[in-house]
């Protein structure tokens, strides 16, 4: 006799995002001061998105897109804030350079 249970539940499902959600998003990036960058490349994700949505008949494409840049605007002050502060990282090497090293003979 075993203790684990012979049906595990599935775990709940991430809510679903509102029928507006894609065009309240479009309207915050519009109004974002990096809508010249970010509305174009949300635009071309979003299009991607639901042009293989329409191929495989699955959601999670357009679902994903819309998570990623949900979260890219929410992060955008914290990340103008750590900029602002001085600690721009941009002379660093990032980790796959170091790894490029790292395999090359030396």
């Amino acid at each position: 006799m075993s203790a684990q249970p012979e049906h595990v539940p599935a775990p709940p499902r991430a809510p679903a995002p509102a029928p507006g959600a894609p065009a309240e998003l479009l309207a915050a990036l519009r109004a974002d001061r990096r809508a010249e960058r970010w509305v174009p490349a949300f635009e071309a994700e979003w299009a991607r998105a639901l042009e293989e949505s329409r191929r495989t008949f699955s959601l999670a494409g357009p679902y994903e897109v819309l998570g990623t840049w949900q979260a890219r605007l929410a992060s955008a002050p914290q990340v103008d804030a750590f900029l602002a502060a001085g600690r721009d990282e941009t002379g660093f090497v990032g980790p796959e350079e170091l790894l490029g090293r790292a395999t090359r003979p030396a």
